[in-house]
């Protein structure tokens, strides 16, 4: 269980966002991410996209048509917003703040575009990009899917690159070699001690 030790708050009500590009594992990392530490706040986000087989709304996103989405837009309601191969995502806000200020860490995963627009509205945010071990590697998962059309996998190995470029912008990498380590690697980076220089 995560503590509410006097000295450590800090830390362990820091917001980290993790990207990284279509294939490269988040949802797995963040399954076992979940499993050993389940105290952690995991953002749900609000999509447009059609549910996935196995996908459940609430639990994976809530998933919500168009109209719908442009409505919580204008009401002000997410913490960052973008359009992703087609489709629109966003992160509701309250949640988010709610649980930082109960003192838990929160988690978002989100594309590039809502990383950069988190890194505006809260600099203290901490920017991690989950990586491939290698180029081949992210495209035998993408190709191998085989639940999209050739054209939406050419598209997105397209965004890969260009995600994959901007590595930079992020404050930590973590491989994903192996699920298991990926996630402690993670989680480490959450509920340990602020980067001087990153996070201030």
């Amino acid at each position: 269980m995560i503590g509410t030790e006097a000295g450590t708050g800090a830390a362990r009500s820091r917001l980290t966002v993790l990207s990284g590009p279509s294939g490269v594992g988040k949802s797995s990392v963040l399954a076992e991410l979940r499993r050993q530490q389940p105290d952690v706040y995991f953002s749900v986000s609000v999509t447009t996209r059609t549910p996935r087989p196995g996908e459940v709304d609430g639990v994976h996103y809530h998933f919500v048509d168009h109209e719908k989405f442009q409505q919580m837009v204008a009401d002000g309601e997410f913490l960052e917003h973008a359009d992703f191969a087609g489709n629109r995502y966003g992160t509701p806000r309250r949640p988010v703040e709610e649980a930082l200020a109960s003192g838990r860490p929160a988690l978002l995963e989100i594309e590039l575009q809502g990383a950069r627009q988190v890194r505006e509205a809260m600099p203290q945010a901490q920017l991690v990009m989950l990586m491939p071990p290698s180029w081949e590697h992210l495209v035998d998962r993408l190709t191998g899917r085989g639940t999209e059309h050739p054209d939406v996998v050419e598209r997105r190995l397209v965004i890969a690159r260009e995600e994959l470029a901007a590595e930079k912008e992020f404050d930590e990498v973590v491989v994903n070699a192996d699920v298991k380590s990926a996630a402690a690697d993670l989680l480490s980076l959450m509920v340990g001690p602020r980067i001087s220089g990153v996070c201030e």
